[in-house]
């Protein structure tokens, strides 16, 4: 990779994500192999005054870590996460390694185990809330085959999404934010879709690179009652190392009351977690310019443009509608032609169709003008 890609991403990662500022502690926790890209983050934290601390996690390890797994070892491990994540102000995870399926036979009441008793306690009630905290996806060779292309193209494709001008897609999405905030009813359609439900009174947040990398999406969540009809996901999904495609949800007063999908016993299973799990805690809009396409990993393909997703699960306390879960599960549907197209509706008016913006003052979204 060339050095001034890296020294681009790496700057954007340390300076513009996290404002690492002199003196904060920063976790970096590179889940695969990227030990050069954790170096050049070691060096520029330094650089500007932190306090690197670096975690390095094989998945082969974490695997067998998870196959015997049990409440009381999870507790343990979780109490000594949670006091190291406590003691940082800013968190930058790599994601990464080989085999994105390596942990597709882990049984699926041990992922249970692990969404309530480690990622629940370590990530979702103290690393959200309380740090300054970036995801990124590090190009492999792995990525690059399920993207479809080779390493060279996939490498160039990654940089140019994620070296992108987030600094003009944040002022461009400044008018959607307004514009949800003063918006009730949300109504979608499209191929196996009727959707309806209100955001009325919540806030309306903006994701432009401060929290993952990639970015762009300005999210909400409906109140947690008002969600009625059905809504049929097109794009693939890999949860816990399984890939669900075809995943229908039919919803009456807000819980999801029929799951289908092509694992439709375990998707049963991952919605039966807890009480909050068949309640939604995120609605969000994609629109990064140069994701067009999805490639079985949510970080990039919740952004695509022209999608949206819907969330089974914790809301965010940035945007509370009262649903608690262990887990946050973004499911991803592309309104694009390709995709069979469709209609989204504020207070009824079309306000974006077939995957783009239609109404004055959301136009500066569209792909062609933010590339």
């Amino acid at each position: 990779m060339r050095d001034d890609r890296l020294k681009k991403l790496v700057d954007q990662l340390v300076e513009y994500s996290c404002d690492v500022q002199p003196g904060e502690r920063v976790l970096i926790e590179d889940r695969g192999i990227a030990p050069d890209f954790d170096a050049a983050l070691v060096e520029k934290i330094y650089a500007v005054g932190g306090i690197p601390l670096v975690q390095l996690v094989d998945l082969k390890v974490d695997r067998a870590m998870m196959m015997g797994c049990t409440k009381e070892q999870l507790e343990w491990v979780a109490d000594i996460d949670a006091e190291r994540m406590a003691g940082c102000q800013a968190y930058i995870g790599i994601r990464g390694g080989g085999n994105a399926s390596e942990s597709a036979d882990v049984p699926s009441e041990k992922g249970k185990l692990y969404a309530l008793h480690y990622a629940k306690k370590v990530h979702s009630e103290i690393r959200v809330p309380h740090t300054k905290w970036v995801v990124l996806r590090y190009p492999t060779d792995a990525m690059a085959q399920k993207a479809g292309m080779s390493t060279e193209k996939f490498e160039d494709y990654f940089f140019r999404v994620c070296n992108m001008d987030y600094s003009k897609m944040s002022r461009a999405m400044d008018a959607l934010v307004t514009r949800m905030m003063a918006t009730d009813k949300v109504r979608i359609q499209g191929p196996g879709t009727d959707l309806t439900f209100s955001i009325k009174g919540q806030p309306a947040i903006k994701c432009d690179g401060k929290l993952n990398i990639p970015d762009g999406e300005v999210f909400s969540a409906p109140i947690r009652d008002s969600v009625f009809g059905t809504l049929q996901f097109n794009t693939p999904s890999a949860y816990q190392g399984v890939t669900h495609e075809n995943i229908l949800l039919t919803f009456d007063k807000g819980q999801i009351v029929k799951a289908t999908g092509s694992h439709e016993a375990l998707l049963n299973q991952i919605l039966d977690t807890d009480e909050g799990a068949r309640y939604i805690g995120e609605f969000a809009i994609g629109v990064n310019p140069y994701i067009t396409t999805p490639m079985k990993d949510t970080l990039f393909d919740e952004k695509i443009a022209g999608s949206f997703h819907f969330t089974p699960g914790n809301c965010y306390d940035e945007c509370p509608n009262g649903n608690h879960s262990a887990i946050h599960w973004d499911l991803v549907c592309i309104q694009a032609p390709e995709y069979g197209g469709g209609d989204m509706f504020f207070d009824g008016q079309l306000v974006r169709h077939d995957g783009l913006f239609v109404t004055e003052g959301l136009l500066g979204l569209n792909p062609d003008n933010l590339r």
